[in-house]
């Protein structure tokens, strides 16, 4: 079985994403906070889990299992779209309020780098399951979705505990950009070493490899796009409703199509009498 360790790589992610959101999320949960954090936190997390539950059962040979939580997957991919969704309207509406002078300036760099995680983790999800008669391919791209989840809370981590180890710190607002491009860049250089150690079934890596590359690229150089923050206003005045519903709907085309596109297994050649 490809990845034997992977497991151990996921449980790890989990950890950052505590210790990057302790502050702001884990150790405040009870009071009042938008729904919409709430939603994103169990979702994330319990998608994490379920890569770990999937790839300890398809080690210990448990197919009808790891078959079952697949299959609990096409539900709780739309839900975790959901939540990026629901994200993405919390920083434009307080963008649009100029709650402060920081998210006047990140609100849409971040809403920006969101969507490129959700346009990444939809992508990855579909070829996974288009690739799911292929071993390795199949696992590449299940295990790189937690890749395009890391910069977040580590990028929070790094800001509040290892600030030295971002190389590319800046200066003011600017400075939370640079630890989200570094994240990335970091989970760049992690995915081109796997692709190097199996360039035939290293298309997982390339493709994560490409989305982080660009959400970098987009988060350190975001300021000098003309009408963003129009564009990101004008975002805010789009029903909830509708974003929600195109977020759930995203979702659950990545699963419906990937499974499509995977195709029936081959039925044996008839044998002639």
């Amino acid at each position: 079985m490809p990845y034997k360790h992977a497991h151990y790589f996921v449980g790890a992610v989990l950890l950052v994403i505590f210790g990057g959101f302790w502050a702001s999320y884990f150790s405040v949960v009870s009071g009042p906070m938008p729904l919409a954090f709430h939603v994103h936190a169990v979702t994330s997390m319990t998608w994490l889990m379920l890569l770990i539950a999937q790839h300890v059962s398809i080690h210990q040979r448990a197919n009808a299992l790891h078959k079952q939580m697949g299959l609990a997957s096409f539900i709780l991919f739309p839900l975790l779209m959901l939540g990026f969704v629901m994200i993405i309207n919390v920083t434009a509406d307080r963008f649009v309020a100029q709650e402060s002078e920081f998210i006047a300036y990140a609100g849409p760099k971040f809403g920006g780098a969101l969507a490129i995680a959700l346009v990444a983790y939809c992508t990855l999800f579909y070829l996974a399951l288009k690739n799911r008669r292929n071993l390795k391919l199949h696992a590449g791209y299940m295990l790189a979705t937690p890749m395009i989840l890391f910069e977040s809370p580590f990028g929070r981590l790094m800001d509040q505990y290892i600030p030295w180890l971002n190389v590319i710190r800046t200066e003011g607002p600017h400075e939370v950009m640079s630890s989200i491009a570094f994240s990335d860049l970091m989970m760049v250089a992690l995915a081109m070493g796997l692709y190097s150690m199996d360039r035939k079934n290293g298309a997982p890596w390339l493709v994560a490899s490409c989305f982080m590359a660009l959400q970098a690229l987009f988060v350190w150089f975001a300021y000098l796009v003309p009408g963003l923050d129009s564009a990101f206003a004008a975002y805010a005045t789009i029903p909830d409703s509708a974003t929600l519903v195109a977020g759930l709907a995203a979702g659950a085309a990545a699963g419906w199509f990937g499974w499509r596109a995977g195709g029936a297994p081959a039925r044996p050649a008839a044998v002639p009498a």
